[in-house]
């Protein structure tokens, strides 16, 4: 069986309209061992955190590690229109983050993309001076090049980078970022580990993102070979998706984003699935890298605050 130190709660969709829901996961996730809690100043306009702030009242600060990520622009209509990850700024958005959740330290800090215009240098010295003031435990980042890691590493000790990754999205195999991590024995967190759904027993049009692109009968004949698979182990596609992903990478970590105590207990039941090299071998005969060319999740890229590509 899998450590449950490896699954996290992915806390994006949690608001104020679902808080009720939200916080019986949240709590759930924590009576069933999970305590990588994961969230953005900017989900749902700080409504993340502050559901966050209400579930956690009471418990014990040392049973959990709350992740956060800061610096997208969110606009009033839905939607991004920049990034703010100016190293000045840094303490602001950490003040206003610590404000809504009620705390007077998170456990690790990231910026939510990189900015082609702000040296990474800079921005890590910013976040090295919350450390040494004691208002973060530890610095995170996500989505970057294998460079820009590097540089970072030099600055100061880098302890999670955080990934999109999944059996339908390989990309970052080929990249250098899983050998650069590994040098300087920087956490792996994987997201997207269900490609938008896709990756599901769920009907094709039961869901948003890539899944409505999609017709059912394309998709069942995508997950054939997946679903046989996961009939053999006697465990759903979900289950096998995120099992594929703890197996074929001992080092890595999977967020799991739900509001429901449910959904998140299926990813629980994902740690008992236990997979061979072979079983791996075969998963990716049936579900080739190339499979999805063309389909994987948009990356914005960022420079002097706004988008420049995706």
């Amino acid at each position: 069986m899998t450590d449950i130190k490896r699954l996290g709660l992915g806390c994006m969709g949690m608001n104020m309209s679902n808080k009720d829901r939200s916080i019986e996961t949240i709590r759930y996730a924590l009576d069933n061992g999970v305590t990588l809690l994961n969230t953005g100043e900017f989900y749902g306009g700080g409504e993340s955190e502050m559901v966050l702030r209400e579930a956690l009242t009471g418990v014990l600060r040392d049973k959990y590690f709350l992740s956060v990520k800061f610096g997208v622009l969110p606009q009033p209509g839905g939607g991004i229109y920049g990034l703010d990850v100016k190293p000045f700024n840094v303490k602001a958005h950490l003040a206003y983050s610590m404000h809504r959740l009620g705390l007077d330290y998170i456990d690790l800090y990231q910026p939510a993309r990189m900015d082609e215009s702000v040296p990474v240098e800079e921005l890590i010295g910013a976040l090295e001076d919350c450390v040494k003031e004691g208002y973060i435990g530890s610095i995170g980042l996500t989505q970057l090049t294998p460079e820009n890691l590097e540089r970072a590493a030099k600055v100061h000790p880098i302890k999670m980078v955080e990934l999109n990754y999944s059996l339908a999205n390989r990309d970052i195999e080929k990249s250098g970022i899983l050998e650069t991590a590994g040098k300087h024995n920087i956490d792996i967190l994987a997201f997207g580990v269900l490609f938008h759904g896709l990756l599901s027993d769920a009907p094709a049009d039961n869901g948003g993102g890539r899944r409505q692109r999609l017709p059912e009968e394309a998709k069942e004949k995508l997950l054939a070979g997946i679903r046989e698979i996961a009939g053999e182990k006697n465990t759903t596609v979900e289950n096998l998706a995120q099992a594929y992903v703890y197996a074929k990478n001992p080092r890595m970590s999977i967020l799991i984003g739900t509001t429901r105590k449910e959904h998140l207990q299926d990813s629980i039941d994902a740690l008992s699935v236990d997979l061979t090299a072979e079983d791996i071998v075969r998963i990716e005969e049936v579900f080739p890298a190339q499979m999805l060319q063309g389909m994987t999740m948009r990356n914005f890229l960022f420079k002097d605050g706004q988008i420049v590509r995706s």
